[in-house]
């Protein structure tokens, strides 16, 4: 199997209720599209306060004594997904901001360990779901986190309603400074960028992407 779905049952009922990170997104401005959500596979041992922050993102954001938008940049945590969650820190998003963020993945279930996902793994009532997000609800940036999201997404397009432009058609010059733009519609724009766990030769074009995607977002609350 290309993926391991995660032991805990308690964690799975969490991602069968909702599927996302953050804000729901059908309300969130900024959408960061991931391949899955994978965890350590003792994250309720390492931090039992992950369903407190699952049920309630926003809440957790705001309410958390230090800031943190999510609890895998807790000081005593130091498992996976860390250093995606302290580079997404530098984007600029305070916890005033937090209804505006959501986390989503193209996998429904939460998984752990290393994943190899394959269109077919992905749920198409979870992929019609993701469409409805992207097309009808609040989002004005959507970016996905890596190129395989991007490839994922295009073998599925026809059968579960994602219109995404095809290689040969991205629209403009294809880029926006150093973030590929994917399509512009109705004031809505898809962006893909690098996953912010990226290292070696990818991180110096991170870093710009980070600082591009700060800029929007400066803009958009500042507007």
């Amino acid at each position: 199997m290309p993926y391991t779905l995660h032991c805990s049952d308690r964690l799975r009922a969490c991602f069968q209720d909702k599927p996302w990170q953050g804000n729901d997104p059908a309300q969130a401005s900024f959408l960061f599209v991931g391949l899955d959500a994978n965890y350590d596979a003792d994250i309720e041992e390492k931090l039992p306060e992950i369903f407190k922050y699952l049920g309630d993102g926003v809440s957790y954001w705001q309410e958390d004594q230090e800031g943190f938008h999510h609890l895998f940049r807790m000081r005593r945590y130091h498992g996976d997904g860390r250093k995606y969650h302290d580079r997404f820190a530098t984007i600029g998003f305070i916890p005033e901001n937090a209804g505006l963020v959501s986390f989503i993945e193209l996998l429904h279930v939460p998984t752990t360990g290393r994943s190899d996902l394959k269109g077919i793994d992905l749920c198409p009532n979870h992929l019609l779901r993701l469409a409805k997000w992207f097309d009808y609800g609040s989002a004005k940036y959507i970016f996905f986190l890596s190129s395989k999201v991007t490839k994922l997404l295009r073998q599925t397009k026809k059968s579960h309603g994602l219109d995404l432009l095809p290689p040969n058609q991205v629209e403009m010059d294809g880029y926006y400074k150093d973030l590929k733009v994917l399509r512009k519609r109705n004031g809505q724009t898809i962006y893909e960028i690098y996953h912010l766990s990226c290292y070696g030769w990818q991180w110096p074009k991170l870093e710009r992407q980070i600082a591009q995607l700060r800029e929007i977002v400066e803009n958009f609350i500042n507007c």
